[in-house]
């Protein structure tokens, strides 16, 4: 057995010897020439297996110098992943391709219209009267159903009604004007700042423009809780519950309704604490008045009033009684809600909380506006209170 040379040429063959890879030139044994190994790749994609160097040193088909190698002169420099290559399109497929895009209606993208509004069911969730069932879906007042009811627009399981003394259920199905009564929402009010020149009411029988067809595009079907003038602004209420709108516009509600006027002509402080006790007008009792003279600047005075019934035309018949001639009339509050900086034309949604605190505990069961109940995740969520 011969025993293994020591000499400074022979050395223990590496992980790369081993697979065939030759070895550093001047190192190790004498080189032998390394196995060519070929894979699928290059027997199935043969244009994916790059540019071949030369032994001399040429350049490639990418531009690139390669060094001189002793494995044949040659090696691979580049290789191309198979999924990268693009695949050849036949003149049919081609064809077909161009043929089912144009039999596809659905082949172009349509715009985002919002998510499916809900079916109208036309049904109350609850036993009550037409009238106020209406109400209740945002279609009008309890008054103006009335009126609705009497002009034949309102039937009833088919059947066209006459009287608003009816009592329906979830059992019936309530068509107005056609169309299938809207479910009730819950309970939503706004704040609108209603410019000069708009009338509130939906329709108008002498074709002026109206509040309801300038408010914002994102604005349910809404009602007015009370009414201001065609030429007066300020704040005015919006709600989708019109039994709410009736009851927030009732005296009895005693919210305190406040006005900016600028008048022409003169008046004293004097003169308009006599409005406290109220005032006649031509056979029509006006309620205590809350007046105060804020500047007077010529001829014009601006004044803060503030009374509680809101009748027609009411700021302006009290003021002409003392000879001033109203030119401006501004609504800056509406009981606890107030006009503030809101844009002229815009709304703002106010709180369900808010307004259930400005109702009471009575009003806000009967208009559905409680929290809904905690689930047992969210009770969980809740931090533990720490004692010491």
């Amino acid at each position: 057995m011969t025993p293994l040379s020591t000499g400074s040429n022979m050395r223990k063959p590496t992980f790369g010897q081993r697979r065939g890879k030759p070895l550093p030139a001047g190192k190790g044994a004498p080189q032998q020439p390394g196995r060519k190994r070929h894979s699928r790749l290059d027997a199935n994609f043969p244009e994916a297996r790059g540019s071949i160097a030369s032994k001399d040193g040429s350049k490639s088909g990418d531009g690139k110098r390669d060094k001189d190698t002793r494995d044949g002169g040659k090696r691979w420099t580049k290789r191309v992943r198979p999924n990268a290559l693009p695949k050849p399109a036949t003149g049919s497929n081609i064809a077909g391709i161009a043929s089912a895009a144009a039999s596809d209606p659905t082949s172009k993208r349509k715009p985002y219209s919002g998510p499916p509004k809900p079916v109208a069911s036309g049904r109350p969730i609850e036993t009550m009267r037409i009238a106020k069932a209406m109400a209740r879906a945002g279609l009008c007042s309890r008054r103006e159903a009335e009126r609705w009811i009497e002009d034949g627009r309102v039937t009833v399981n088919g059947s066209k009604i006459a009287s608003p003394a009816l009592d329906v259920g979830p059992r019936d199905r309530i068509v107005v004007d056609g169309e299938p009564m809207p479910d009730a929402e819950p309970v939503r009010l706004w704040r609108y700042h209603k410019p000069r020149g708009l009338v509130t009411t939906h329709k108008d029988p002498e074709g002026r423009p109206t509040v309801f067809d300038h408010l914002p595009p994102d604005l349910p079907r809404v009602v007015s809780i009370g009414r201001l003038d065609f030429n007066t602004e300020g704040l005015l209420l919006l709600t989708n519950d019109g039994e709410l709108a009736r009851h927030l516009e009732l005296p009895a509600t005693g919210w305190l309704r406040k006005y900016r006027v600028r008048a022409h002509g003169s008046i004293t402080q004097a003169q308009l604490d006599a409005l406290k006790d109220g005032i006649e007008i031509e056979g029509v009792r006006y309620g205590p008045i809350e007046a105060t003279l804020d500047t007077t600047q010529g001829r014009n005075s601006w004044l803060t009033l503030g009374l509680r019934e809101g009748k027609n035309r009411e700021v302006r018949n009290i003021l002409a009684s003392l000879d001033l001639v109203v030119n401006r009339l501004i609504r800056i509050s509406f009981g606890p809600f107030q006009l503030l900086d809101l844009e002229e034309g815009k709304a703002d949604s106010i709180r369900r909380r808010v307004l259930a605190d400005q109702l009471g505990p009575e009003l806000t069961k009967q208009f559905r506006l409680e929290p809904p109940p905690e689930t047992t995740a969210e009770t969980a969520k809740r931090p533990k209170p720490k004692f010491k």
